[in-house]
């Protein structure tokens, strides 16, 4: 393996730059693909954006979910295609050419041409799909853009054809008037889905206007309410609810009648009485006038302003004729102005009466065709054109755009005499999605979907398909397949794929063309693009004859949506090409986006699979939130209150985080849970930090090591065999393997389950126990300080390990750790997986080529569950006695004499002080630790219900049973925790219902200060605190380890790096510390891997890499310094080998002192300690003995003289 660097030299970035290169040289994608085209098929449909814009991070953040579980899928044994598709028809485009080329009305277009119009839409289609594939590429995510689709490709166009031709076939298909939600900005109607999308609080208008009754006694007149005082040009009747009460009413000051619903009174405004003005030319009565603004209650204080006159039920009213507002319609007096009722007018705001102006409202129009005002198809007056503008037939304000003219139509109401009251409040209002302009309700032709026939079927197979999270399954999806309304899937415009359908001038004869052949069949015409001014010119002889003409195509192209909700089976060309492929998996396995397309995308392709096959279009499905500015607010361009995808990729070239480190922020937020995410670039750094610095520290230490045995001489790493690595007893390698099972598991579980969030919280605590329990707890074994061959078994078991606990049915396998881990994260950060395991390989024959290509682990035989709880508890205890210390001021480097562990599990106690005692006493610097199963000999318990738990449940009973759970006896808690439930005033109460605490119960002879427990409700941890001279010593010498440690740290040495340590002491009385060093020894040579030499013994050549004085370290002075390895010669011995001859010893020392010192020991191992030098001119060979002649450091011959 190579060299790796300290993880603060280590550039994550530069290092993505260079996988995505290897990528790119070896294929990768391509290669995947090819080697999986035979497994069974993961079918993945990939919404289309717009390529007319740069991608945002809704997209990064979908992508990033698709290619977590595309990839999973394909190392889980599938072939996934993956090919990118792009949204081109449609507002989007249209809106862009018509900012660029300034055209404000559909006449400009048509003056223009349709042909030139396309062709500029079509030439910006593709403006930023070079962007789009650069920043998706750099996020990691595999996606075929060679192949990609396009909606306005010819062949997906022709089976959006057959999709209409077969609802078509099926009755599904109408064509009549509606009410829709319009955008004058674009001059097209919208989808419901397409409204609901951009809602904003407005100021607008708010009027009552009066309806004078014809031939009322009293000269009454009926209140109607409008927020849309453009719409009371068009007004042909008025609405009340037939179950309503309504009262007549006079003012008693002005003498107006009204008739208005009773519980509407308030919204009358006030008037004062008369007032006469005395001393002036005549009395003449001054009037108030009505308020202008605001909706105060209609009784003034002290007095009764109104006299009911007369209470009438609202269906009395029905038929009664009142005076139009305006003369516009004049024509309908026969069948209009008059009183009708329905259920949809209430009496929760207005005056209970509502006007009605059926071109303009979908209840209007609605309930305008059920009681004959209008009748029902194409003969609807619509006095509002395309652009929003009133037609000819509003001579007053003709031209005008609605919103414009609400000023003067109020003058003009007022003018008349008509205007009760007028003002203005806020509202939430729909707004166009593209256009941002306020959307208006306008009545339109246009082609429908029965989506209300369907509706039953749709809910059933919503209920086949599996959604994470649930919840927008079962209430946001739900609730809108409940509510679905027929879908209007023709828009007036020309940049989309045109309605294939011809009809004749008398409209008798309709054809649907379901195919390009079919066309050119019926035309005799040559066809090779069906955009519209491609084909509008294509007419079919009729089927009766030349005398009946010719059949031409109807102006319409499709909604976008109805072509992105056909893309399951037109992006294959469905059933044109691929049938086979596609009937053999329809439903498709798994979709995924933004919460926003329950109402969009999902929702077209339920709509549609629906009708076509009766099935859901898919299968699975993850729906992710909306990624939020850090401010909590909508990203906006022009707030500018996020950074740009672009910018973010350039800054992460610069360093400050990575893709990877963005992935997993992403799906480790709520974001993935459907909920929004504020993104901020602190929570990447975060991952960074918790995530992939300890993973690669873990990766480095087993590198540097596996290097060190190379540099040593000792032999390059070779991972050991599976049978050896099995008996290996130590019990940090049987956890580790264990817990790597265990995330195998919980990841082929959750990603499964397709619940992604769950994943990273599980890897951290992995990552944790990986880097602070096992290499922590291992490093002399990896160091090689226990011996080489236990070296290599801890470092095969870092790289790769075994399963330690096999059943009988499973053969050994490679699993474990830092391999496994890279493979089961492999999905989720292809990078940095691809680094580790790119080093990795090189020890392992017959590895793939990329970890991409590796299966996905399987979970082999049985994991070791007791040890795992063991080591979990282990850790516990450890986190609860450092706690124990930091409350007494107690550092780690103070050593203890003892510490009680109280649990009553005695297999977990028998781990504890047996196999797992050497790493708590070690790590907490302990001295002794004695096990308890008596769980009262230290700690008294008591119960306490979980009111959290238990208050719902036991409602009016939680008094008595939470009395009688506190009043729980010792020997009762402990029956209740080992049966698991007992039973409370006839409650059955689980563990999870009552929290068991235990108070420690200190020893009379000892004070706070001597002893200390704490504990966790599940293990208790005591401590003794009291000092003993006879730890002192071992005090010092972890203070004296801990300098060194720090020294190398700042000379910056690798791990790897062999130095001698040198000690000097300061002190005048040198006795004492020389004590220390020689009781401490083998602790501080455990520690170094090599003995803490005398400074005495620094030889001439000694080469000192560094120093440090320490001064009041636990009241001791001394002097530490770092040197490099130096040969030390037995100059006596070397004499002998040439019979005393000085020079030839001389020479000989020169000699081996120019010899790379690495090379030398290797020659010494391999020569078993001996080296024969036969090169010195005119000198007679001899062979050098080691530890005879020479010593390869001042420490081997330290502990050689020691020793002798």
């Amino acid at each position: 393996m190579e060299e790796v660097l300290e993880s603060k030299d280590f550039s994550f970035p530069k290092q993505e730059e260079k996988i995505l290169q290897l990528w790119s040289e070896i294929k990768a994608f391509e290669t995947q693909l090819k080697r999986n085209e035979n497994l069974p098929e993961y079918v993945f449909y990939d919404g289309p954006p717009f390529a007319t814009g740069l991608p945002h991070y809704g997209h990064i953040l979908a992508g990033t979910i698709k290619d977590i579980v595309t990839r999973y899928q394909s190392m889980t044994g599938h072939h996934v295609t993956r090919r990118f598709g792009w949204d081109c028809h449609g507002l989007p485009v249209e809106h862009e050419i018509d900012k660029k080329l300034g055209i404000q009305t559909r006449e400009e277009v048509l003056k223009m041409g349709i042909d030139k119009y396309n062709e500029e839409c079509r030439s910006i289609v593709t403006r930023y799909v070079a962007e789009w594939e650069k920043i998706i590429t750099r996020t990691g995510r595999w996606i075929d853009f060679r192949n990609d689709y396009k909606t306005m490709d010819l062949k997906y166009m022709e089976s959006v054809w057959w999709v209409f031709a077969q609802l078509f076939e099926k009755g599904l298909v109408y064509r009549g008037f509606k009410v829709m939600p319009y955008s004058t900005g674009c001059k097209t109607p919208l989808s419901n889905f397409e409204a609901n999308s951009n809602y904003k609080d407005v100021p607008d208008p708010e009027l009552i206007v009066s309806f004078p009754i014809v031939g009322d006694p009293d000269k009454a007149a009926f209140l109607a309410w409008t927020t849309t005082p453009w719409t009371l040009p068009s007004n042909l009747a008025l609405c009340v609810n037939a179950n309503l009460v309504y009262v007549k009413v006079r003012n008693k000051y002005s003498g107006k009648v009204y008739v208005v619903a009773e519980s509407r009174l308030s919204e009358l405004p006030t008037e004062k009485p008369k007032q006469v003005v005395t001393n002036g030319p005549s009395d003449v009565p001054k009037h108030s006038n009505p308020k202008a603004k605001g909706s105060s209650g209609g009784k003034s204080k002290g007095e009764v302003e109104l006299e009911v006159v007369e209470k009438i039920v609202g269906a009395s009213l029905v038929g009664k004729k009142y005076e139009p507002l305006f003369d516009y319609f004049m024509e309908f007096s026969d069948v209009a102005f008059r009183v009708v009722s329905d259920n949809y007018v209430t009496d929760d705001s207005g005056t209970g009466i509502v006007h009605c102006a059926p071109a303009f409202g979908e209840d209007d129009y609605r309930v305008c065709i059920e009681n004959q005002i209008i009748d029902k198809g194409e003969d609807l007056i619509v006095a509002v054109d395309a652009d929003g503008c009133f037609t000819g037939k509003i001579t007053d304000f003709s031209g005008r755009y609605v919103k414009d003219a609400d000023k003067d139509i109020i003058e003009a109401v007022k003018r008349k005499g008509r205007l009760i009251k007028s003002g203005r409040f806020t509202h939430s209002y729909p707004f166009c999605w593209r256009s941002d302009t306020p959307l208006i309700y306008r009545a339109v032709p246009s082609w429908f979907v029965k989506v209300e026939n369907l509706k039953e079927q749709l809910l059933e197979n919503n209920k086949q398909t599996y959604w994470v999270p649930d919840f927008v399954k079962e209430k946001r999806f739900h609730n809108w397949l409940e509510n679905a309304r027929d879908w209007a899937v023709s828009r007036s415009r020309f940049w989309g794929t045109p309605l294939p359908l011809w009809i004749s001038e008398d409209g008798e004869e309709k054809i649907v063309m379901d195919s390009i052949e079919k066309l050119e069949k019926l035309s005799g015409a040559k066809v090779t693009d069906l955009h519209r001014h491609k084909i509008d010119h294509i007419t079919i002889p009729s089927s009766r004859g030349p005398e009946f003409g010719v059949l031409r195509r109807v102006d319409d192209v499709f909604d976008c949506w109805f072509e992105s909700g056909a893309m399951p089976y037109a992006y294959i060309h469905y059933p044109f090409e691929n049938v086979e492929l596609f009937e053999n998996n329809f439903p498709g396995h798994f979709v995924a986006e933004g919460l926003d397309q329950t109402r969009g995308w999902f929702y077209t392709l339920m709509v549609l699979s629906t009708a076509l096959f009766g099935k859901p279009a898919f299968r699975n499905l993850i729906c992710n939130g909306l990624v939020l500015a850090e401010d909590g607010k909508k990203m906006s361009k022009r707030l500018k209150n996020y950074p740009s995808p672009s910018e973010v990729i350039d800054e992460f070239g610069a360093g400050w985080a990575y893709m990877d480190a963005l992935r997993l922020y992403i799906i480790n937020s709520p974001v993935v849970r459907a909920e929004p995410l504020r993104f901020k670039k602190e929570g990447v750094h975060g991952v960074v930090k918790g995530v992939f610095l300890p993973w690669y520290n873990a990766y480095r230490f087993l590198v540097q090591n596996a290097r060190r045995l190379e540099v040593e001489g000792v032999g390059p790493f070779i991972p050991i065999d599976g049978v050896t690595l099995q008996k290996s007893s130590n019990v940090l390698d049987q956890w580790i393997n264990s817990a790597t099972q265990s995330l195998v598991h919980f990841v082929r579980q959750e990603m499964d389950a397709y619940r992604l969030y769950t994943v990273v919280p599980y890897l951290v605590k992995f990552l944790d126990y990986l880097t602070n329990i096992y290499v922590r707890f291992n490093r002399k074994r990896l160091k090689g300080r226990t011996g080489e061959d236990d070296c290599r078994t801890a470092l095969s078991t870092l790289y790769y390990g075994k399963n330690p606990f096999p059943s009988a049915k499973t053969a050994i396998e490679e699993q474990g750790v830092l391999l496994t881990s890279c493979k089961v994260m492999a999905p989720f950060t292809p990078f940095f997986t691809e680094v580790l395991y790119q080093n990795l390989r090189k020890v392992a024959n017959g590895s793939e080529e990329s970890i991409h290509y590796c299966s996905f682990p399987q979970e082999e035989g049985q994991r070791g569950e007791r040890i795992e709880q063991s080591v979990a508890r282990m850790t516990t205890i450890i986190d609860l006695a450092r706690n124990i210390r930091e409350r007494h001021n107690k550092p780690i480097k103070t050593p203890l004499r003892e510490m009680v562990v109280v649990h009553p599990d005695q297999d977990f106690l028998d781990d504890i002080a047996g196999k797992l005692k050497e790493y708590v006493l070690e790590e907490l610097n302990v001295r002794s630790l004695v096990p308890c199963n008596d769980p009262l000999k230290y700690a008294s318990l008591r119960a306490e219900p979980d009111f959290s738990v238990l208050g719902k449940r036991l409602g009016k009973s939680m008094g008595v049973v939470a009395k009688e759970v506190k009043a729980m006896s010792q020997e009762d808690i402990l029956a209740f925790e080992k049966a698991g439930e007992v039973t409370i005033s006839n409650h059955c109460l689980k563990l999870t219902d009552i929290k068991v605490f235990r108070d420690f119960k200190r020893p009379e002879n000892m004070t706070a200060e001597e002893i200390d427990a704490s504990g966790d409700g599940d293990v208790v941890v005591i401590l003794d605190l009291r000092p003993d001279e006879s730890l002192f010593e071992a005090g010092i010498a972890r203070e004296v380890v801990n300098r060194i440690q720090k020294l190398r740290k700042k000379a910056a040495l690798e791990p790897t790096d062999v130095v001698e340590v040198y000690f000097e002491s300061l002190d005048e009385d040198k006795s004492f510390m020389q004590q220390v060093l020689d009781s401490q020894e083998v602790y501080i040579r455990d520690s170094l891997g090599s003995p803490l030499l005398p400074s005495s013994m620094i030889q001439p050549h000694t080469v000192i890499l560094c120093e440090e004085s320490y001064h009041g370290v636990s009241k001791f002075d001394f002097v530490i310094r770092l040197a490099r390895p130096t040969l030390v010669f037995n100059t006596n011995a070397i004499l002998a080998l040439y019979s005393g001859n000085t020079r030839f010893a001389q020479d000989l020392q020169t000699y081996l002192f120019s010899r790379d010192y690495y090379n030398l020991k290797s020659e010494f191992q391999l020569g078993n300690s001996k080296v024969r030098v036969d090169c010195i001119e005119n000198q007679p060979a001899v062979d050098v003995v080691l530890g005879n002649h020479v010593y390869l450091t001042v420490g081997d011959y330290y502990l050689s003289e020691k020793t002798e």
